[in-house]
């Protein structure tokens, strides 16, 4: 694989097209600091080698002026993802669970549902089900001990993943979010909790990145 390119040169970007051979899945665009026309090229090149797309942290206005040029591209507002599926998605067998702990960790989540839904993993998702009332989580315990994986978004102290943790078998990815009042700092709080969970089996990716957790669970469920 070394002896050849593996990847194309637009002079601004080099696009990894042999990533899915290598992970199972192509490059993924992330958006923020790059140029419209950019990301257009950059999406033409998948799309040329006949490879899904999957672009993260999207702005409206950039997916609009790139649909005009992609037909088919599709838009999740809450996750701020684009994605267009080139080939057939394949079930995978285990059961992925996104959980949000508040209505505001729902982006998050979202972009972590996304993001599995587009790898082709079965997803449940819970929101809404943090532990200032606990009854509410408690209520799916069943559904979670199905779950081959299991995500957990929250932010403010973030105590979440380590209950759901100390309750189920399946490996916990815990997401931090920015949400919460002043000395939550921006989602340090939530994780530094995470990171601290005394329940073993709880994996923290960093602050808001649901696509990374939702990749990762993928990897897992695979």
């Amino acid at each position: 694989m070394l002896k050849k390119k593996g990847f194309c040169d637009l002079g601004f970007a080099k696009v990894d097209i042999d990533r899915e051979k290598r992970r199972g899945f192509a490059e993924v665009i992330y958006c923020p600091g790059k140029q419209k026309g950019q990301i257009e090229k950059i999406s033409l090149q998948f799309l040329k080698n006949k490879q899904n797309l999957l672009l993260t942290k999207l702005d409206k206005n950039i997916f609009d002026y790139l649909k005009r040029k992609i037909p088919g591209l599709k838009y999740n507002p809450l996750a701020r993802i684009g994605y267009l599926l080139k080939k057939t998605k394949v079930v995978k067998k285990g059961l992925v669970v996104v959980i949000s702990a508040g209505t505001s960790d729902i982006p998050v989540a979202e972009e972590a549902g996304v993001t599995l839904d587009v790898m082709g993993n079965r997803v449940v998702k819970l929101y809404d089900v943090g532990v200032a009332g606990v009854h509410r989580v408690m209520r799916h315990i069943e559904l979670l001990r199905k779950a081959k994986v299991i995500i957990v978004v929250a932010g403010m102290e973030g105590a979440l993943a380590g209950l759901v943790s100390g309750l189920t078998s399946a490996p916990v990815i815990a997401v931090p979010t920015s949400c919460g009042y002043g000395a939550s700092f921006g989602g340090l709080s939530a994780l530094l909790t995470m990171l601290n969970s005394c329940s073993p089996g709880v994996a923290t990716v960093n602050i808001d990145n649901g696509f990374g957790a939702g990749y990762f669970a993928s990897l897992i469920n695979r």
